[in-house]
Protein backbone atom coordinates (compact mmCIF):
# COMPACT_ATOMS: atom_id res chain seq x y z
CA UNK A 1 0.00 0.00 0.00
CA UNK A 2 1.96 3.23 -1.23
CA UNK A 3 1.89 6.22 0.74
CA UNK A 4 1.07 8.99 -1.91
CA UNK A 5 2.57 12.83 -1.45
CA UNK A 6 0.11 15.10 -3.69
CA UNK A 7 0.59 18.95 -4.50
CA UNK A 8 -1.92 20.30 -6.58
CA UNK A 9 -1.26 23.87 -7.31
CA UNK A 10 -3.40 26.73 -9.46
CA UNK A 11 -2.86 29.85 -9.61
CA UNK A 12 -4.73 32.84 -11.67
CA UNK A 13 -2.61 36.33 -12.20
CA UNK A 14 -3.44 39.55 -13.07
CA UNK A 15 -2.32 42.36 -14.45
CA UNK A 16 -3.31 44.93 -11.75
CA UNK A 17 -5.45 44.36 -8.59
CA UNK A 18 -9.08 42.31 -8.83
CA UNK A 19 -12.04 41.63 -5.77
CA UNK A 20 -12.09 38.01 -5.92
CA UNK A 21 -15.64 36.25 -5.83
CA UNK A 22 -16.51 33.27 -3.60
CA UNK A 23 -14.43 30.49 -5.27
CA UNK A 24 -14.93 26.56 -5.13
CA UNK A 25 -12.30 23.65 -4.38
CA UNK A 26 -12.32 20.56 -5.05
CA UNK A 27 -8.76 19.25 -4.81
CA UNK A 28 -9.33 17.09 -1.69
CA UNK A 29 -9.43 13.12 -2.50
CA UNK A 30 -12.37 12.05 -1.53
CA UNK A 31 -11.68 9.09 1.63
CA UNK A 32 -12.84 5.45 1.23
CA UNK A 33 -11.49 1.71 2.01
CA UNK A 34 -8.75 2.09 -0.82
CA UNK A 35 -7.86 5.61 -0.53
CA UNK A 36 -7.28 6.85 3.14
CA UNK A 37 -6.30 10.19 3.66
CA UNK A 38 -3.22 10.38 6.43
CA UNK A 39 -2.95 14.32 6.22
CA UNK A 40 -4.59 17.15 3.90
CA UNK A 41 -3.90 20.73 4.11
CA UNK A 42 -5.07 23.89 2.09
CA UNK A 43 -3.36 26.94 1.45
CA UNK A 44 -4.34 30.09 -0.45
CA UNK A 45 -3.33 33.67 -1.30
CA UNK A 46 -4.94 35.73 -0.22
CA UNK A 47 -6.18 34.78 2.76
CA UNK A 48 -9.56 34.26 2.50
CA UNK A 49 -11.52 35.82 4.85
CA UNK A 50 -13.59 33.10 5.59
CA UNK A 51 -13.63 28.91 4.42
CA UNK A 52 -16.22 26.57 5.34
CA UNK A 53 -16.02 22.58 3.73
CA UNK A 54 -19.50 21.18 2.62
CA UNK A 55 -20.10 17.61 1.19
CA UNK A 56 -21.80 17.91 -2.41
CA UNK A 57 -25.03 16.02 -3.67
CA UNK A 58 -22.01 13.27 -4.59
CA UNK A 59 -20.29 13.28 -1.54
CA UNK A 60 -17.12 14.96 -2.36
CA UNK A 61 -15.76 17.12 -0.15
CA UNK A 62 -15.36 21.15 -1.31
CA UNK A 63 -14.47 24.35 0.13
CA UNK A 64 -15.96 27.17 -0.51
CA UNK A 65 -13.66 30.15 -0.19
CA UNK A 66 -14.79 34.27 -0.03
CA UNK A 67 -12.14 37.12 -0.26
CA UNK A 68 -12.25 40.74 0.96
CA UNK A 69 -8.98 41.78 -0.27
CA UNK A 70 -7.78 42.49 -4.16
CA UNK A 71 -4.92 41.03 -5.09
CA UNK A 72 -2.92 40.41 -9.02
CA UNK A 73 -2.83 36.87 -7.92
CA UNK A 74 -4.40 34.15 -6.80
CA UNK A 75 -3.19 31.22 -5.62
CA UNK A 76 -4.27 27.45 -4.23
CA UNK A 77 -2.26 25.05 -3.21
CA UNK A 78 -3.68 21.46 -1.92
CA UNK A 79 -1.33 19.13 -0.23
CA UNK A 80 -2.03 15.69 0.34
CA UNK A 81 -0.90 12.44 1.83
CA UNK A 82 -2.93 9.55 1.14
CA UNK A 83 -2.82 5.83 1.89
CA UNK A 84 -3.60 4.47 -1.51
CA UNK A 85 -5.01 0.54 -1.43
CA UNK A 86 -6.19 0.20 -5.19
CA UNK A 87 -8.26 -2.44 -6.85
CA UNK A 88 -6.83 -4.37 -9.61
CA UNK A 89 -8.91 -5.38 -12.47
CA UNK A 90 -8.59 -9.42 -11.68
CA UNK A 91 -10.23 -8.67 -8.25
CA UNK A 92 -13.48 -7.46 -9.79
CA UNK A 93 -16.12 -9.72 -9.27
CA UNK A 94 -19.26 -9.63 -10.90
CA UNK A 95 -23.14 -11.14 -9.03
CA UNK A 96 -23.49 -14.79 -11.82
CA UNK A 97 -27.16 -12.74 -12.99
CA UNK A 98 -24.43 -9.62 -14.23
CA UNK A 99 -21.85 -11.71 -15.75
CA UNK A 100 -23.37 -11.97 -19.35
CA UNK A 101 -24.74 -8.79 -21.02
CA UNK A 102 -27.60 -7.51 -20.85
CA UNK A 103 -28.44 -7.87 -17.63
CA UNK A 104 -31.13 -5.75 -15.67
CA UNK A 105 -29.79 -4.04 -12.11
CA UNK A 106 -31.96 -4.78 -9.00
CA UNK A 107 -34.72 -3.56 -8.12
CA UNK A 108 -33.27 -2.15 -5.29
CA UNK A 109 -30.58 -0.08 -6.35
CA UNK A 110 -32.36 0.84 -9.47
CA UNK A 111 -34.02 3.85 -8.31
CA UNK A 112 -30.66 5.70 -6.99
CA UNK A 113 -28.85 4.25 -10.09
CA UNK A 114 -31.41 5.96 -13.00
CA UNK A 115 -29.89 9.48 -13.04
CA UNK A 116 -26.55 7.37 -13.58
CA UNK A 117 -27.93 5.74 -16.71
CA UNK A 118 -29.87 8.48 -18.13
CA UNK A 119 -27.99 10.16 -21.63
CA UNK A 120 -26.87 13.40 -21.03
CA UNK A 121 -25.91 13.95 -24.81
CA UNK A 122 -28.63 14.33 -27.86
CA UNK A 123 -27.90 12.03 -30.40
CA UNK A 124 -30.49 11.54 -32.52
CA UNK A 125 -29.05 9.72 -35.16
CA UNK A 126 -27.91 7.24 -32.86
CA UNK A 127 -24.05 7.30 -33.62
CA UNK A 128 -23.14 6.45 -30.06
CA UNK A 129 -25.73 3.80 -30.10
CA UNK A 130 -24.04 2.06 -33.33
CA UNK A 131 -20.67 2.22 -31.99
CA UNK A 132 -21.46 0.56 -28.63
CA UNK A 133 -23.52 -2.34 -30.06
CA UNK A 134 -20.33 -2.82 -32.22
CA UNK A 135 -18.55 -4.34 -29.03
CA UNK A 136 -21.60 -6.92 -28.63
CA UNK A 137 -21.23 -10.40 -29.98
CA UNK A 138 -23.21 -11.84 -32.62
CA UNK A 139 -24.35 -14.78 -30.53
CA UNK A 140 -25.79 -13.24 -27.44
CA UNK A 141 -22.50 -14.09 -25.46
CA UNK A 142 -21.02 -10.82 -24.09
CA UNK A 143 -19.58 -11.33 -20.89
CA UNK A 144 -20.37 -7.60 -19.09
CA UNK A 145 -16.30 -7.11 -17.79
CA UNK A 146 -15.15 -8.01 -20.93
CA UNK A 147 -17.56 -5.69 -22.92
CA UNK A 148 -16.42 -2.52 -20.82
CA UNK A 149 -12.98 -3.53 -20.61
CA UNK A 150 -13.30 -3.41 -24.86
CA UNK A 151 -14.70 -0.36 -25.19
CA UNK A 152 -12.06 1.35 -22.65
CA UNK A 153 -9.00 -0.84 -24.42
CA UNK A 154 -10.44 0.25 -27.89
CA UNK A 155 -10.29 4.11 -27.24
CA UNK A 156 -6.91 3.88 -25.39
CA UNK A 157 -5.58 2.05 -28.98
CA UNK A 158 -7.35 3.73 -31.33
CA UNK A 159 -7.70 7.32 -30.32
CA UNK A 160 -5.00 9.84 -30.19
CA UNK A 161 -4.62 11.78 -27.04
CA UNK A 162 -4.28 15.51 -27.09
CA UNK A 163 -3.89 17.62 -24.21
CA UNK A 164 -6.09 20.66 -24.30
CA UNK A 165 -6.31 23.22 -20.84
CA UNK A 166 -9.60 24.58 -22.12
CA UNK A 167 -12.89 24.60 -20.30
CA UNK A 168 -15.35 22.27 -21.71
CA UNK A 169 -15.47 18.60 -23.48
CA UNK A 170 -16.39 17.72 -26.43
CA UNK A 171 -19.11 15.79 -27.77
CA UNK A 172 -18.82 11.96 -27.59
CA UNK A 173 -20.27 12.51 -31.07
CA UNK A 174 -17.41 14.96 -31.96
CA UNK A 175 -14.32 12.33 -30.16
CA UNK A 176 -16.02 9.81 -31.78
CA UNK A 177 -15.32 11.68 -35.55
CA UNK A 178 -12.04 13.22 -35.04
CA UNK A 179 -10.34 10.24 -33.01
CA UNK A 180 -9.23 12.40 -30.81
CA UNK A 181 -9.18 14.03 -27.08
CA UNK A 182 -8.16 14.80 -23.61
CA UNK A 183 -8.79 12.55 -20.88
CA UNK A 184 -11.95 14.37 -20.42
CA UNK A 185 -12.95 13.58 -23.76
CA UNK A 186 -12.38 9.95 -24.19
CA UNK A 187 -14.02 9.67 -20.05
CA UNK A 188 -17.79 11.19 -21.79
CA UNK A 189 -17.40 9.30 -24.91
CA UNK A 190 -17.12 6.09 -22.63
CA UNK A 191 -19.89 7.60 -20.47
CA UNK A 192 -21.97 8.07 -23.24
CA UNK A 193 -21.76 4.51 -25.01
CA UNK A 194 -22.18 2.67 -21.46
CA UNK A 195 -25.24 4.29 -20.67
CA UNK A 196 -26.71 4.15 -24.06
CA UNK A 197 -26.22 0.29 -22.88
CA UNK A 198 -28.31 0.73 -19.96
CA UNK A 199 -25.31 0.87 -17.54
CA UNK A 200 -24.91 2.98 -14.38
CA UNK A 201 -22.22 5.09 -15.81
CA UNK A 202 -20.65 8.73 -13.63
CA UNK A 203 -17.37 11.09 -14.35
CA UNK A 204 -14.66 10.72 -12.14
CA UNK A 205 -11.50 13.50 -12.17
CA UNK A 206 -8.39 12.96 -9.63
CA UNK A 207 -5.09 12.15 -10.56
CA UNK A 208 -2.84 9.60 -12.33
CA UNK A 209 0.18 7.89 -11.46
CA UNK A 210 2.43 5.35 -12.23
CA UNK A 211 2.64 2.16 -9.24
CA UNK A 212 5.07 0.33 -11.18
CA UNK A 213 8.11 2.99 -10.48
CA UNK A 214 9.46 1.47 -7.87
CA UNK A 215 6.85 1.59 -4.92
CA UNK A 216 8.42 2.75 -1.70
CA UNK A 217 10.76 4.89 -3.21
CA UNK A 218 10.97 8.64 -4.15
CA UNK A 219 9.51 9.64 -7.97
CA UNK A 220 9.83 12.37 -10.34
CA UNK A 221 7.35 15.16 -10.60
CA UNK A 222 4.27 13.66 -12.98
CA UNK A 223 4.54 14.68 -16.28
CA UNK A 224 1.80 14.38 -19.31
CA UNK A 225 2.52 11.14 -19.83
CA UNK A 226 3.79 9.25 -16.55
CA UNK A 227 5.73 5.93 -17.39
CA UNK A 228 3.80 5.16 -19.89
CA UNK A 229 0.34 6.46 -18.87
CA UNK A 230 -1.36 9.80 -20.39
CA UNK A 231 -2.95 12.58 -19.03
CA UNK A 232 -0.29 12.91 -15.81
CA UNK A 233 0.41 16.98 -14.73
CA UNK A 234 -2.91 17.97 -15.11
CA UNK A 235 -5.83 16.73 -12.88
CA UNK A 236 -6.79 13.41 -15.32
CA UNK A 237 -10.92 11.99 -15.76
CA UNK A 238 -11.93 8.43 -16.10
CA UNK A 239 -15.37 6.41 -15.78
CA UNK A 240 -16.49 4.69 -12.90
CA UNK A 241 -19.75 1.77 -13.64
CA UNK A 242 -21.58 0.27 -11.34
CA UNK A 243 -21.69 -3.83 -11.42
CA UNK A 244 -23.17 -5.90 -9.06
CA UNK A 245 -21.09 -7.22 -7.11
CA UNK A 246 -18.08 -5.01 -7.28
CA UNK A 247 -20.16 -1.62 -7.02
CA UNK A 248 -19.01 1.23 -8.89
CA UNK A 249 -15.96 0.03 -10.91
CA UNK A 250 -12.88 2.50 -12.53
CA UNK A 251 -12.32 2.58 -16.08
CA UNK A 252 -10.08 4.30 -18.18
CA UNK A 253 -10.29 4.85 -21.32
CA UNK A 254 -7.26 7.25 -21.58
CA UNK A 255 -4.52 4.45 -20.31
CA UNK A 256 -6.87 1.30 -20.96
CA UNK A 257 -6.92 0.59 -16.82
CA UNK A 258 -9.40 -1.64 -15.58
CA UNK A 259 -9.77 -0.97 -11.63
CA UNK A 260 -8.39 2.03 -10.04
CA UNK A 261 -4.12 1.00 -9.73
CA UNK A 262 -2.80 4.28 -10.29
CA UNK A 263 -5.26 6.48 -10.10
CA UNK A 264 -6.55 8.95 -7.02
CA UNK A 265 -10.15 9.73 -7.08
CA UNK A 266 -10.87 13.39 -6.26
CA UNK A 267 -14.33 13.85 -7.35
CA UNK A 268 -17.40 11.51 -8.67
CA UNK A 269 -19.53 13.13 -10.43
CA UNK A 270 -22.79 12.77 -12.92
CA UNK A 271 -21.33 15.50 -15.90
CA UNK A 272 -17.88 16.76 -15.90
CA UNK A 273 -19.64 20.51 -15.15
CA UNK A 274 -19.88 18.66 -11.57
CA UNK A 275 -16.61 18.53 -11.43
CA UNK A 276 -14.57 21.08 -12.09
CA UNK A 277 -11.44 21.52 -9.14
CA UNK A 278 -11.66 25.07 -8.91
CA UNK A 279 -13.88 27.44 -10.05
CA UNK A 280 -15.12 31.04 -8.88
CA UNK A 281 -15.59 34.75 -9.91
CA UNK A 282 -13.86 37.97 -10.23
CA UNK A 283 -13.87 41.75 -11.05
CA UNK A 284 -12.01 44.31 -12.23
CA UNK A 285 -11.11 46.12 -15.07
CA UNK A 286 -11.35 44.77 -18.27
CA UNK A 287 -8.00 42.68 -20.17
CA UNK A 288 -6.97 42.59 -16.40
CA UNK A 289 -6.65 38.25 -16.66
CA UNK A 290 -3.52 37.23 -17.53
CA UNK A 291 -3.21 33.32 -17.39
CA UNK A 292 -3.28 30.50 -15.49
CA UNK A 293 -0.95 27.87 -14.37
CA UNK A 294 -1.36 24.33 -12.95
CA UNK A 295 1.45 21.98 -11.42
CA UNK A 296 0.84 18.57 -9.84
CA UNK A 297 3.32 16.30 -8.40
CA UNK A 298 2.88 12.99 -6.92
CA UNK A 299 5.51 10.85 -5.19
CA UNK A 300 5.47 7.53 -3.56
CA UNK A 301 6.95 8.50 -0.01
CA UNK A 302 9.98 5.88 1.14
CA UNK A 303 8.08 5.41 4.48
CA UNK A 304 5.27 5.94 6.57
CA UNK A 305 6.92 7.31 9.44
CA UNK A 306 6.31 10.54 10.92
CA UNK A 307 2.62 10.93 9.51
CA UNK A 308 1.01 14.18 10.43
CA UNK A 309 -2.40 14.93 12.11
CA UNK A 310 -5.22 16.50 9.53
CA UNK A 311 -5.56 19.73 8.75
CA UNK A 312 -7.86 21.76 6.71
Amino acid sequence: MPLLIISHMTRYNYSQPVAFGEHRIMMRPRESFDQRMVSAQLDIEPRPSSLRWIHDVFGNSLALARFDKRAKRLTVISTTHLDHAPLAGHQIEVEDYARLFPFTYSSEDMPDLLRSIERQHLDPERVIDRWARGFLAKDGSTETLALLADIAATIRRSFTYVPRHTKGTQTPMETLKLRQGTCRDFAVLMIEAARSLGFAARFVSGYVYDPSRDEGGDEGPVGDIVGGRLGGGNTHAWVRVFLPGSGWVEFDPTNGIIGSRGLVRVAVARDPYQAIPLSGTWAGLPGSYQNMQIEIDIRQAATHGNRAGQNN
